[in-house]
């Protein structure tokens, strides 16, 4: 059963890893400076799972020696790639296939794991494990994830709310039950890492970062939302009328200019024995 959620987790993330890269937040600079502390040096290594894009990845390439960024969609992990191409190719960052619970990396050789937007896609207790399997002693895993929507305008917040709830619904409507993704609690992600007993301290953190934004980006954000995509991809034209309505108010509220938009971040982290 949940080899079978595996596989359908990762395939959700088909097709719009695009979308996603152009739209979604980089990770803030506070992740380096709160992982950092609590791991009282400069990592040597960090090692990224479900790292998507990328986007949490190339953030340490000036605070760590070695980044790896673990993504199994090859979707995903293309964009990355191709980043990293444009890139020249920085010899610290590298990207692998590979799922959460099998990390292929040796015991104890890792100092950071991070879960940017992607733990509650993970089986948490074999994850976790195999996270502590592979960080040092006194090693730091980070699960963060942002809060949607963005904060923008309370018009646009609750149309991008009514958008999305009305996706989810379609997504459940038209998937075939044994193609449906399966997403963890996020409120139970500390409450996971406690449970496993891995952890010697764990604790919730929640900080924000505020990020210029174009309207044409903040409708590109409600689309690179995992159900959006499914609905969408299944034919949901009730939905394509609703994302066309919404852009209509989001490009009105905007007016041509570039807004401040707020993201608010939840970082639920344990530290091992």
């Amino acid at each position: 059963m949940i080899e079978h959620i595996r596989t359908n987790n990762v395939q959700r993330f088909t097709g719009f890893g695009e979308l996603y890269d152009e739209s979604r937040p980089t990770a803030p600079a506070e992740v380096i400076k709160i992982l950092s502390s609590y791991l009282g040096r400069q990592p040597q290594t960090v090692v990224d799972v479900g790292c998507g894009t990328g986007l949490s990845s190339f953030l340490w390439l000036n605070d760590a020696a070695s980044i790896i960024g673990v993504e199994p969609s090859d979707d995903m992990r293309a964009v990355a790639l191709a980043k990293w191409e444009a890139m020249q190719r920085p010899a610290n960052l590298q990207f692998v296939k590979a799922l959460s619970h099998e990390l292929e990396l040796p015991a104890a050789s890792t100092d950071i794991v991070t879960c940017s937007q992607s733990f509650h896609w993970m089986e948490p207790q074999s994850t976790l494990r195999e996270f502590a399997r592979v960080l040092r002693p006194g090693g730091v895993f980070a699960a963060y994830d942002c809060d949607w929507p963005p904060v923008v305008d309370s018009d646009i917040e609750q149309q991008y709310m009514k958008l999305t709830t009305l996706g989810h619904q379609l997504a459940v409507e038209l998937e075939v039950e044994q193609e449906q993704a399966y997403k963890w609690n996020k409120e139970e992600h500390l409450s996971q890492i406690q449970a496993s007993g891995l952890f010697r301290y764990a604790r919730e953190i929640v900080f924000h970062n505020w990020e210029p934004c174009t309207a044409d980006r903040y409708v590109k954000l409600a689309l690179s939302q995992g159900s959006l995509q499914t609905a969408l991809k299944l034919g949901a034209k009730e939905l394509e009328a609703e994302a066309a309505s919404f852009r209509e108010i989001v490009e009105k509220a905007f007016a041509g200019e570039e807004k401040s938009i707020l993201f608010g971040y939840r970082m639920r982290l344990g530290i091992t024995k």
